[in-house]
């Protein structure tokens, strides 16, 4: 050994009597960067859309999962390869019932969820949740994490959960979602469940593409509470008391009556359902059957008298109309000679010189001028 190899460590000094280290080999580059190149172009290797298809209609989680990816994605050549994924598997889709849960943060959703979803996959039902994420803002990424929540939910065979960001949209939801059904359908999920945060409009959003309409509540929520959340209950088929268990059991039965009460002061529905009012305990696992047993009811009452179908037709429509507003919008702010324009018009505005709405017609004048 080379005097110089010798004294790359201090503790070979002469001063260190009886120490001697040796330099020991030499290290390999901390990222293997020919190993990464190969990885990030496996990850970018699009299937043909035969491939993902009949992976889908084979019940395949991982193909499902990547075309769910290529649905929420934002790049154009994913979008229209998601766009013929879906069009091949609309003729698939359709064969379940579709169920709408909210509530205020805290209620319990999560938890009643993996109940209520068990409780389907053990009478031999496939389902899938759908979970709206609350998104940072930052990365636009997912906080919540579902499939945390949802322990043994998340490990059953026949459930499937997807978590997806909302990524800023209004209330939480988007037409991706809706696009995200028809891809479980196809895939053989006949369960199908979107939960939402329960804190903006999402629920509107939601009720535009479920069948049934479940609004979870506390016992011992104000009146400020309820004020807020009128709307939702004039939507909801269903209220279900959750946390009925315990020293909360009267609190319960006593907000059941209340609410009870309330919602028949409510305008007729078009369904012709009677709105139900009940106590449950997600974490106890009571009148979780029962609350599966309206859901079976409302379904076989609005089969019988078309509103099912009627539904599902209106909502069809609905997220056509919705879509043509999205990508126009879109289309709009991604525009390069808006987007140069965009900023002039916006600070004449900050400045009082030019009024919003006539900035506004500006900007759009010149757009359709350019198409």
């Amino acid at each position: 050994m080379s005097k110089k190899e010798i004294y790359q460590h201090i503790e070979n000094n002469a001063v260190f009597k009886g120490l001697k280290v040796n330099s020991g080999i030499q290290q390999p580059e901390p990222v293997n960067h020919e190993s990464v190149k190969r990885f990030l172009n496996k990850s970018r290797n699009l299937l043909p859309v035969n491939d993902y298809v009949t992976g889908i209609l084979n019940g395949d989680i991982t193909l499902l999962s990547k075309a769910v990816t290529l649905v929420e994605s934002a790049n154009a050549k994913h979008q229209q390869l998601a766009q013929d994924i879906i069009t091949q598997c609309l003729p698939h889709s359709g064969k379940s019932i579709r169920v709408g849960i909210t509530g205020v943060p805290g209620v319990g959703k999560s938890t009643f969820i993996e109940a209520l979803g068990s409780y389907i996959t053990r009478h031999h039902g496939k389902l899938a949740v759908l979970a709206i994420d609350p998104s940072s803002e930052r990365t636009r990424g997912s906080i919540l994490g579902d499939k945390t929540r949802m322990e043994e939910l998340s490990v059953d065979k026949n459930a499937y959960i997807r978590p997806s960001p909302s990524a800023g949209s209004l209330g939480g939801v988007a037409r991706k979602t809706r696009e995200t059904i028809i891809l479980c359908e196809a895939a053989g999920f006949d369960h199908i469940f979107i939960e939402t945060v329960g804190v903006g409009q999402s629920e509107t959003a939601v009720h535009s593409m479920t069948d049934f309409f479940l609004l979870l509540m506390l016992a011992g929520a104000g009146d400020e509470l309820q004020g807020i959340k009128r709307g939702i209950m004039e939507m909801a088929d269903t209220i279900a008391i959750n946390k009925a268990d315990g020293n909360n059991i009267e609190k319960a039965q006593l907000a059941r009556i209340q609410y009870n009460n309330a919602i028949h002061l409510f305008p007729k529905k078009e369904s012709g359902w009677d709105p139900i009012v009940l106590a449950c305990s997600a974490s106890q696992k009571t009148g979780i059957s029962e609350i599966w047993d309206i859901i079976e009811k409302y379904k076989e009452l609005t089969i019988q008298n078309g509103y099912f179908k009627i539904k599902r037709t209106q909502q069809a429509t609905y997220w056509m109309h919705e879509t043509i507003q999205e990508q126009l919008k879109r289309n709009f702010y991604n525009d390069h000679d808006i987007k140069l324009k965009i900023k002039d018009l916006e600070n004449l505005v900050l400045e009082d010189k030019l009024s919003s709405f006539v900035a506004a017609g500006r900007l759009l004048e010149m757009y359709w001028k350019m198409k």
